[in-house]
């Protein structure tokens, strides 16, 4: 056991320590679903699956509070593994190393898997705690929410039963959120031919890396830097000026990350080498210094036929990328926004480039998906859509967040912020299957989500547990 056991509340990061253990990357949940059931199965409680590996427990409502209503607490089983290029580490098979650094627990070179771990942790404490007075309690866990919202999408029938759902899937304590984004994923295909390393020239290779990167929906409004679009931009200038031809380009690596690292392999006329170094100083030289750029020579290697470069720097500098609008409805909320994901050699013949939009309003996501779709088929690639995912549409006059609001002015004496978020989450799939649900949506602050920087605040987690435990008792 790690020293965050020793943290309060006590069942909760023993719990939350207890799942940081068991490797649960997004499409690859057996492990930690075997650790559900076999929780529940440790200690007597009602539990079922569905063909898709979500997991539900249920336990009956304390002594006095039999007949109130079901309550529903929502969390997802995966998580987000990215780590640092220069950590050692298979979050297939190692458990996520902790430690705590300043008032925040963070995971050493990786994510940390608070997203959604300590959402998990809060759920299982609430179905053993003996402290706890609570109606019926229905505790959901759903498998792939980070890569595809694969879980929600294909949640079984009759799995909920309760009326009203409390997602524990949010960043920011002191926030209740009552609506989310939807969103979609639009896709590239560039196939290419393969050319010798043309003669008389050299070839580099540049790497950026240790960017900010974060979460994007939630950081897409930060200003943070793009590393694909740092690197289409430095190739664009050295095709445009020094007749540069690309070898390799790979950045990225998941749908709702801002991408942190990427490179690129290429070459340039051996008489324009002192030219683009020249350029190379003076363009890394503009740039901020709180991330890495470096570029190296290395050895000769086959290339891309022209075309295809061209086609593809021009679309991945055309590219809009991060806010595309802001809510005129709630000041301050990101409305519509789109992300370049990754850019990813595939085979010997094809490049993918993964793109994800989003947006609160359903007509400016499509469009925006559009606006995507325009600028990959002007550049002659093959363009499709995921299936995409609707938005949660907020109900400010709902009980629940009446109860929620009520309980946060009275525990902590302040009222909470009341918002929606520009992050997915999966609470408007849940309203598509059952129309009848009140939702909230509420967490301790972590920050970095997505990122190997991801960390959470210590001293949130307890207001967060007693924010929970009133709001089961209060529901009638």
């Amino acid at each position: 056991m790690s020293e965050i056991t020793k943290l309060e509340p006590k069942l909760v990061w023993e719990l939350f320590d207890a799942i940081t253990r068991v490797p649960r990357p997004s499409k690859k949940e057996e492990k930690i679903r075997e650790f559900l059931v076999d929780f529940a199965k440790k200690h007597n409680i009602d539990y079922q699956t569905d063909q898709t590996g979500n997991v539900v427990m249920r336990v009956p409502g304390t002594k006095g509070y039999e007949n109130r209503p079901c309550v529903i607490l929502q969390s997802h089983m995966d998580m987000v593994c990215e780590k640092n290029s220069d950590t050692a580490f298979d979050f297939d098979k190692d458990p996520i190393r902790t430690k705590i650094v300043d008032g925040w627990v963070k995971a050493e070179g990786t994510t940390l898997g608070a997203d959604d771990g300590i959402g998990m942790a809060a759920a299982l404490a609430a179905l053993l705690d003996p402290a706890l007075e609570h109606g019926p309690l229905e505790a959901l866990f759903t498998v792939d929410e980070e890569t595809g919202l694969t879980g929600a999408f294909g949640l079984g029938k009759g799995m909920l039963t309760g009326r009203y759902l409390v997602n524990l899937d949010s960043e920011d304590e002191g926030e209740i959120f009552i609506g989310c984004a939807g969103g979609v994923d639009t896709l590239a295909m560039f196939r290419y031919k393969t050319e010798a390393a043309p003669e008389g020239h050299v070839f580099f290779r540049v790497r950026v890396s240790d960017l900010s990167g974060g979460h994007s929906g939630d950081d897409i409004d930060k200003g943070r830097m793009n590393s694909n679009k740092l690197v289409a931009r430095l190739l664009w200038n050295g095709a445009q000026r020094f007749g540069l031809r690309l070898s390799r380009f790979d950045g990225g690596n998941l749908r709702n990350a801002i991408p942190r690292e990427a490179y690129a392999v290429f070459a340039v006329p051996s008489g324009s080498k002192a030219g683009f170094e020249a350029f190379y100083k003076e363009f890394a030289g503009e740039l901020a210094a709180d991330f890495k750029i470096g570029i190296e020579e290395v050895p000769a290697a086959s290339v891309i036929d022209a075309a295809t470069q061209r086609n593809l720097l021009y679309a991945l500098v055309g590219l809009p990328n991060g806010v595309i609008e802001m809510s005129l409805a709630m000041p301050g909320l990101v409305e519509t926004s789109t992300n370049l994901a990754s850019v990813k050699f595939e085979g010997d013949d094809r490049i993918v480039v993964t793109t994800s939009q989003r947006s609160s309003v359903e007509s400016a996501k499509v469009y925006a998906s559009q606006m995507i779709e325009s600028v990959f088929a002007l550049a002659g690639a093959e363009v499709s859509h995921s299936e995409g995912y609707p938005g949660w549409a907020p109900n400010p006059q709902s009980k629940l967040l009446e109860i929620t609001v009520a309980s946060y002015e009275k525990l902590f004496g302040v009222k909470p912020k009341v918002r929606a978020i520009h992050a997915g989450l999966e609470c408007g799939l849940f309203l598509e299957k059952y129309p009848h649900l009140e939702m909230v949506s509420f967490g301790p602050t972590l920050r970095g989500v997505h990122s190997p920087d991801e960390r959470l605040e210590i001293a949130t987690v307890p207001k967060f547990w007693d924010l929970l435990a009133d709001i089961l008792k209060k529901v009638e």
